[in-house]
């Protein structure tokens, strides 16, 4: 029975707070009662908090969507972070193409030269989808997870303490007013009953005066005292900067990482693919069915190489002595070369072919040959 009343008086206590709350701040938003301005100091900070919050939250969000640009794939990482379990993995953008790439240089023939290519820049991106996961799981880590514990944990607790700190604010203004009001009653009991000063009314509104400034003394007493907690919590937002500050610098070397490892991987690839020279790109680029033949240069000295497009020569000291010559030659490729017609032969970068004259033959030309294959 005594804990059952004592919770009726806590809750009928409650409800009073609530409502006298209540009343108080719409009193101050109809300029009907007087309201405690916080000092400046600390309404800086409170705005300082705040900028940080929403800025945090900009910031992070659009990482994630820099990281992840699939919502729903976002939202699934969502749902699995809520439910405490790993996300499953799936393949990333990068990786499938490099995939799809190497899987149709397979079925086009890896000793094609487009065949070859696509299965070079299959495995160049598979690289770069690695990186990319890499970047994800780094930035993950060391960028988004501070940020969202700021906002999900310093930041609630900083808003609790605010709203606490406006709940006291709110309870010692209405403390003011009610001693303000008790004030303004004994003045005028006071003059009504001047005839008679031991009038009961004027008892009563002393002992309400006095009740009153007890009750401004405590609640002043407990808005300070929470005034000084939210404080020294809203004095910890420069911390927050200096750590996000350091977050930043590990998000930016990780993808100063990320971009120097795709950087690397394409130069490789460049160097695997060879520079295509203008000759080459104009044979590949020609609207029409006439093939474009490859230049040969005169070797210099009899030791050196004569070039035809995509071809590197051992020979003689020059072409026409090769020309004139009926014996085959080794050549090493250059650069691959797909054939415009059944008559030329498709070339792979560094393998090594027989090229030899036949009469008749136009003099920018030669025949090639690799096993059974044969071709200009």
């Amino acid at each position: 029975m005594n804990i059952m009343d004592f919770n009726v008086k806590k809750l009928a206590a409650d409800a009073g707070t609530f409502l006298s709350r209540a009343v108080q701040f719409t009193e101050e938003k109809l300029g009907q009662a007087e309201k405690t301005e916080l000092d400046a100091h600390l309404e800086n900070l409170l705005s300082k908090a705040e900028c940080t919050k929403i800025w945090t939250e900009k910031i992070m969000k659009q990482t994630e969507v820099l990281l992840q640009p699939n919502p729903n794939a976002r939202i699934e990482e969502f749902v699995y972070e809520k439910l405490d379990r790993k996300a499953p993995s799936r393949i990333n953008n990068p990786e499938l193409l490099g995939q799809y790439m190497i899987d149709a240089g397979t079925e086009f023939g890896p000793g094609t030269a487009y065949g070859n290519a696509l299965i070079k820049c299959g495995e160049t991106q598979k690289r770069i989808g690695t990186a990319d996961r890499e970047l994800i799981q780094t930035s993950a880590l060391n960028f988004l997870t501070p940020l969202r514990n700021f906002i999900e944990g310093d930041y609630k607790t900083i808003a609790k303490e605010r709203k606490l700190l406006q709940n006291k604010r709110l309870d010692l203004d209405a403390a003011k007013t009610r001693l303000k009001k008790a004030k303004a009653a004994e003045t005028k009991s006071s003059q009504l009953n001047s005839a008679r000063p031991e009038g009961d009314n004027i008892m009563i509104w002393a002992e309400e005066v006095t009740k009153s400034e007890q009750e401004l003394r405590i609640t002043q007493s407990e808005f300070d005292r929470q005034a000084e907690i939210t404080r020294l919590l809203l004095e910890g937002i420069s911390s927050t900067h200096a750590h996000h500050l350091r977050c930043l610098n590990d998000f930016v070397e990780a993808q100063m990482t990320y971009y120097a490892q795709c950087y690397q991987y394409m130069l490789d690839l460049q160097k695997q693919l060879g520079s295509f020279p203008s000759n080459y790109l104009s044979n590949n680029n020609q609207t029409s069915g006439t093939p474009v033949p490859y230049a040969l240069s005169n070797a210099i000295g009899p030791s050196a190489q004569a070039s035809t497009g995509s071809l590197v020569i051992t020979c003689p000291s020059n072409l026409n002595d090769l020309k004139e010559s009926s014996n085959n030659r080794k050549a090493r490729v250059l650069y691959d070369y797909d054939a415009a017609n059944s008559t030329e032969l498709s070339l792979l970068a560094d393998e090594v072919i027989t090229v030899f004259s036949v009469v008749g033959m136009d003099s920018d030309w030669l025949m090639g040959e690799r096993g059974n294959q044969k071709g200009k």
